[in-house]
Order: structure tokens, then C-alpha cells, then sequence
């Protein structure tokens, strides 16, 4: 999820050529049939970035984050090995490029509960155990 912000983001700098390029890397590995096509969407959700900021329209830079972030999901879904490609894309492409309100929006993670009557429990990670047993 981080990742589909963070390449929304970085399409509004000056490094978006190199965040465009990272993607399309990525795909050509795992889906090379559909890497040129991505780096036409990429260009056009630069437009659509630069256009939302201009408008100061952040509803739409969401909705443009989200649907990243599910072709994103959806590559790793073809391909779980990516799943470190694109961490590293991240972290070396991505995240150095913004500045730091947004590389602080994109890794936060906010998590709600309203749990009645039974047991709720919230990771920031993997969770590998049992939850408590309900009281009798």
C-alpha cells in the first residue's frame, strides 16, 4: 500500500522519471506484456497528479493512490518474489524523493476498532498465534 502512495507522490517531483522508470522495470520482470502500457498510465497519472495539486483536489490524488495501490497488489498477487523488488523500490526510489510530510503520510498506518462483546486484535505486522479464548 505504501508503495501506490509513494509513487503518487513521487510523480509530483522532480524524480518522477526515475520513480516511472522503477515501475515499469518491475513489471517488465513479472508482467513484460503489459510494462509499455504501464509507463503510458504512468504518464498520464503524472497529469492527473500535477492537475489535482494544481487544484488542490486531494479526494482525487487519493482515489489515483488507490488505484495503484491495487495494480500494485494485483503484480504481487501474479508474483509473491516481487514482493522485495518492490520494497526496495520503495526504500532506494521512492521514499527518497519525498519530502518528509509525505514519506510521513505514506508509512503511517492508522487501524479503528469497535469491537462489543468480543476480542479484537490489530498488527502492524504479521500476526502468528491464537487469539485469547472469548470469556465463558
Amino acid at each position: 500500500m505504501a508503495a501506490g502512495s509513494a509513487l503518487v507522490a513521487a510523480m509530483a517531483t522532480d524524480a518522477w522519471q526515475q520513480a516511472r522508470d522503477g515501475v515499469v522495470a518491475l513489471w517488465r520482470r513479472v508482467h513484460p506484456e503489459r510494462a509499455e502500457v504501464v509507463g503510458g498510465e504512468l504518464e498520464v497519472l503524472r497529469t492527473q497528479v500535477l492537475e489535482a495539486r494544481q487544484a488542490q483536489d486531494p479526494d482525487t490524488e487519493q482515489a489515483l493512490e488507490g488505484v495503484w495501490r491495487v495494480q500494485l497488489q494485483a503484480l504481487l498477487r501474479r508474483d509473491p518474489q516481487a514482493a522485495g523488488e518492490l520494497r526496495r523500490l520503495l526504500d532506494d526510489q521512492l521514499d527518497p524523493v519525498l519530502n518528509p510530510g509525505e514519506r510521513e503520510r505514506v508509512h503511517s498506518i492508522i487501524q479503528n476498532a469497535t469491537v462489543s462483546g468480543g476480542t479484537s486484535i490489530q498488527v502492524g505486522r504479521d500476526y502468528h498465534g491464537n487469539p485469547p479464548a472469548p470469556k465463558a
